[in-house]
């Protein structure tokens, strides 16, 4: 199984990014996904999710209204859309699956199959 994390760079406030995860030997469409987030000095943490439904969704509480998830099932590729960044948003973005589990989860220890990360950069 292969996560791959893209669409990271420097940014303004006030900008948007779209990542993109792209998986390979793993059908995202049977899983919850999600994508994390780690900032310098500070642990991982679940910044959205994605049941397999695509109807279910969790956002962190602080990237509500700005950060959209969403799914291409055909293209087996996870999407984070990121607008109205802050430099807060600022760390390494992965995204993640599980072994089996279909709904949407925001804990790290609910998943096993981890991109690579991409850096998030927003200036201020």
């Amino acid at each position: 199984v292969q996560l791959q994390a893209s669409g990271g760079g420097l940014v303004q406030t006030g900008g948007s990014l779209r990542l993109s995860c792209a998986a390979s030997s793993f059908t995202l469409a049977y899983y919850g996904v999600g994508w994390f987030r780690q900032a310098p000095g500070k642990e991982r943490e679940g910044v959205s999710c994605i049941a397999r439904s695509g109807v279910s969704t969790y956002y962190l509480e602080s990237v509500k209204g700005r950060f959209t998830i969403s799914r291409d099932n055909a293209g087996n590729t996870l999407y984070l859309q990121m607008n109205s960044l802050i430099p807060e948003d600022t760390g390494v973005y992965y995204c993640a699956a599980p072994v089996r589990s279909i709904s949407c989860s925001g804990r790290e220890r609910d998943y096993y199959w981890w991109g690579q990360g991409t850096q998030v950069t927003v200036s201020s």
